[in-house]
């Protein structure tokens, strides 16, 4: 029977099968303990037999047995370092015995971090050896999944590693990871109604959607993130879902129109993949992987942490999610936690908005609790988090092992609280609803948003390193858009498509002319190739026009291209719209800072729900 599932095979615990070789330094199976020796005399069988020893006298250790520190036994009798000594050979020498010992030391501790079973005693301190180390906690589990804080533990691995669930999203995740760019990772909170006492919150048999979405970008340097929050009830389109089923085989679930982003997940049969895809075409990001959890996440994961504390500004008492916490400062955890995060009709406008804040509140205050608690080196805390965290995620299978999520976990540990910031997309009610149940984006502070992302634009304050060739040459290329700018009436320009977007060209042609005076502008059709970027190559003498054209269309100083020669009379620029072209009219360049008021919370500042 399997000891690492989520039963327990009789008394066997995983972290007792494991042994200290000390030939090779390395951890492996241990082999079936061979039968005792006889005792050269008989042991006491009774207390009467063996009288106790004067208080202030230390017992002499019977004959062939090596001393040992006294402790208290645990109920049932034997010690782990019974089973050491009793399993040792004929003839083995003393540091065998001793590495036997070290290595049913770590077994003990193992087993104190998992549960406690084994009693609490002082030890003395090993003697540091390379080949000797009792229990080696490197690497890590990814414990809290919605900011991608990491934690150390390599216990039992095969135990961890078989509590993480997987899915196969195919091409919808690829790249990131480990990679010099950005990392992108769309955490999924589902209102899936499975786990112990779950069934009474709403619709027992909802297939799980995406209910609390965020986007974490984790910047090219690993020393900042930034938080997106995407909000369940966002009007979206929803592309054509490639899924595969448990035969192996591929099912295309077809897309829908300008439905709530929640169905991108569940609906439908739609897997994570789904969901990553939706993202990717609203925001223009690559979506790397995805990491998924239920409402039991939230228990388990604020019990094993020791609770979150939350502030709150009034009394809550709400009969729907049965939250009740006075005014101030509260600690939550389990059912009270997930209370807190459901919590609507007692924040703000009673809306999905205001609760969105108040969640990223409590994520804040859980990574602050996180990093400045004494989880990090507390074995007990250790097992239970990394135990909560496999059982609580379904990830997609680039990150579906220990290792991996451990991998992860140390690019994500660099990065400090105080530049980690929390923001939701930018969005307004529908104006197609007149009882606004839906919200749609807001323009164009949610474009703006998405470019600073893919741009990798930090929104924290974070000191930025010395590059100075790459510093130079952007000053250089930045020193394009300085000088006098041309009337728009005299800028000339031919418009090719290189993008993805069909008649991309004929519409920026028609914005151009009607809306914004540029009447010498032509429509040149497709361009050879497509581009990732949009350019505009002019000659010396149009550089005023270029000027004037960025300031128009919204484009950074790297899309200009000047040539070396001047050029005719009629000779027009050449503008090639590229992947980077969204919509005549959206500008094309990342602003240097964030639009206003976008309610952004940053993970290091403690606020109060209101």
């Amino acid at each position: 029977m399997d000891a690492q599932s989520r039963g327990r095979a009789g008394d066997i615990d995983p972290a007792d099968q494991w042994v200290f070789d000390p030939e090779t330094g390395d951890y492996k199976l241990r082999p079936p303990a061979p039968a005792a020796r006889p005792s050269p005399s008989p042991r006491p069988s009774s207390q009467a037999d063996n009288p106790a020893p004067r208080a202030g006298r230390r017992q002499a250790p019977p004959h062939g047995e090596v001393p040992r520190q006294r402790r208290r036994r645990p109920e049932g009798g034997s010690t782990p370092e019974d089973g050491a000594r009793n399993g040792a050979a004929d003839g083995e020498k003393p540091a065998g015995r001793a590495a036997a010992r070290k290595a049913a030391g770590g077994r003990a501790a193992a087993r104190q971090a998992a549960g406690g079973r084994a009693a609490s005693r002082r030890k003395a301190r090993p003697k540091k050896s390379v080949k000797k180390k009792v229990l080696l906690w490197t690497g890590g589990v990814t414990a809290f999944m919605v900011t991608g804080t990491a934690v150390a533990a390599y216990l039992a691995y095969e135990h961890f590693n078989g509590n993480i669930d997987t899915v196969d999203v195919g091409d919808a995740a690829e790249g990131g990871f480990g990679s010099d760019g950005p990392l992108n990772i769309l955490l999924i909170g589902t209102d899936k109604r499975t786990g112990e006492g779950n069934e009474g919150y709403g619709d027992k048999n909802s297939p799980g959607h995406a209910d609390t979405t965020f986007l974490l970008h984790v910047s090219a340097d690993r020393t900042n993130a930034t938080v997106m929050s995407i909000p369940r009830d966002l009007k979206t389109d929803i592309p054509d879902c490639p899924t595969k089923r448990e035969d192996g085989t591929t099912k295309v679930i077809p897309g829908e129109q300008d439905v709530r982003f929640n169905t991108s997940l569940g609906q439908a049969g739609r897997d994570p993949g789904c969901t990553m895809r939706t993202v990717k075409e609203m925001t223009g990001l690559d979506v790397h992987h995805f990491m998924m959890a239920d409402f039991n996440a939230v228990k388990t994961l604020t019990t094993a942490v020791g609770g979150v504390p939350v502030c709150l500004e009034k009394p809550v008492d709400d009969p729907k999610s049965h939250l009740e916490l006075p005014a101030g400062e509260s600690v939550v955890e389990g059912e009270q936690a997930l209370a807190f995060v459901r919590t609507r009709g007692s924040f703000g406008n009673k809306g999905d908005l205001d609760r969105i804040k108040v969640q990223q509140q409590f994520l804040s205050s859980m990574i602050r609790q996180f990093k400045s608690n004494d989880t990090l080196t507390d074995p007990g805390k250790l097992w239970d988090l990394a135990e909560a965290a496999t059982k609580a995620l379904t990830v997609d299978t680039g990150i579906g092992t220990i290792k991996k999520l451990s991998d992860l976990g140390r690019e994500l540990s660099g990065i400090k609280t105080k530049n980690i910031s929390f923001l939701t997309v930018p969005v307004a009610d529908n104006p197609a609803e007149k009882v606004k149940a839906t919200v749609v984006l807001q323009q164009p502070k949610a474009s703006q948003v998405f470019a600073m992302l893919r741009e990798d634009v930090s929104f924290t304050e974070v000191e930025k390193k010395e590059k100075a060739a790459k510093d130079k040459a952007k000053k250089e290329q930045e020193a394009l858009l300085k000088g006098e700018r041309a009337a728009a009436s005299d800028v000339r320009v031919e418009i090719l498509n290189g993008g993805e977007i069909a008649g991309a060209a004929q519409t920026t042609l028609t914005w151009l002319q009607n809306t914004q005076s540029v009447l010498k502008s032509s429509n040149g059709g497709n361009a050879p190739e497509q581009l990732d970027r949009t350019t505009l190559e002019y000659g010396p003498n149009q550089a005023d026009q270029a000027r004037k054209l960025a300031d128009i269309m919204g484009l950074p100083a790297s899309a200009l291209k000047p040539g070396s020669v001047d050029a005719g009379p009629m000779e027009p620029m050449v503008l090639t719209l590229g992947a980077d072209f969204k919509e005549a009219g959206l500008p094309i360049a990342a602003p240097a800072k964030a639009p206003e008021d976008l309610g952004k919370v940053e993970a290091d500042k403690k606020i109060c729900a209101k």
